[in-house]
């Protein structure tokens, strides 16, 4: 009897145990619960869709659409707009990075000279960072009053003798590229400065003393104590604003539509032409798989960097 009662304990407490460590291993999973139903339902379910439309004939308008292989790449790779499209968000993307992190490093190390006061410092800092804080329709309205024929930037360049003429900045083929990667540049380059900021302070002062003791001049202790310091955060930050950039949307949309003559066109806004105006769901998937998997590949290389930078 005493065996029984002994051997039913020890059976109740192995279960409570069981039942304990179950417990903890799968409580983590219930919290996430909620977070893994959104992501399914927002973007696994979403990303699929599109992946699965891209390899059908124009889905949604068609009742019963057919399935046509790569057929809608070949089209979207040899259609001139998208050609164009590709060439232009090269060029926004390319001279939108590499000016953020031109801008971002000088006034990130203008703010962290010790030549001039807290104060000051702080001022400019404010200052530096207002456009980071500004909505894309608010940049776009901001810089479209600006950029107006009677607007501010032309009275300035004919008042002091700059040009003869009015310049139609975002409705001239000549200038409206330029003009929305200025923006872009504009509106982008604070958040290069704060991180190269954060950066700039966390590099340990003896290195710049010992280097100062060798007879290094301050170009040298850039290029040799700084960049190296900062390597880790710029290759970050490049990943990351090739991503941001190469998805620009609102900005575009609401400064030029993509105009004039596609003179501005995005992946982003020939994506969403293609979609929403000329009901062309099956190549607007196409060429959204096709953005995917260049911003997957930029994804993926980040990921291993902070993996190795670990």
């Amino acid at each position: 009897m005493r065996t029984d009662i002994k051997t039913e304990t020890i059976r109740g407490l192995q279960h409570s145990r069981k039942a304990h460590y179950l417990k903890k291993k799968f409580e983590p999973y219930l919290y996430l619960t909620p977070t893994i139903i959104l992501m399914v339902l927002l973007l696994i379910i979403p990303i699929y869709m599109v992946i699965r439309y891209s390899f059908f004939d124009n889905v949604i308008t068609n009742k019963n659409p057919e399935f046509i292989g790569l057929q809608n790449f070949k089209e979207i790779l040899t259609d001139k707009s998208f050609l164009t499209a590709v060439k232009n968000t090269g060029i926004f993307v390319g001279g939108s990075v590499i000016v953020h992190m031109i801008l971002g490093m000088t006034f990130a190390m203008l703010l962290n000279t010790k030549y001039l006061s807290s104060k000051t410092k702080a001022i400019f800092r404010v200052i530096f960072a207002l456009p980071w804080m500004f909505t894309a329709s608010v940049i776009a309205v901001l810089w479209k009053m600006l950029l107006n024929p009677n607007g501010f930037i032309n009275y300035f360049l004919v008042e002091f003798n700059l040009t003869s003429s009015q310049i139609e900045w975002l409705a001239s083929r000549d200038f409206a590229l330029f003009s929305v990667t200025m923006i872009n540049i504009w509106a982008g380059y604070p958040f290069f400065m704060i991180s190269i900021l954060a950066g700039l302070q966390g590099i340990r002062s003896d290195l710049y003393e010992s280097s100062a003791i060798d007879g290094a001049n301050s170009i040298q202790r850039f290029f040799y104590i700084t960049l190296p310091q900062l390597k880790p955060i710029l290759i970050s930050l490049i990943l990351l604003d090739f991503v941001w950039t190469i998805q620009q949307f609102a900005l575009i949309w609401m400064t030029t539509g993509g105009g004039p003559i596609n003179a501005t066109e995005m992946l982003s806004t020939f994506i969403y032409k293609l979609g929403f105006s000329k009901y062309q769901y099956a190549l607007a998937s196409a060429s959204s798989v096709i953005l995917l998997v260049v911003c997957t590949i930029i994804a993926i290389i980040y990921v291993r960097h902070q993996r190795g930078q670990e």
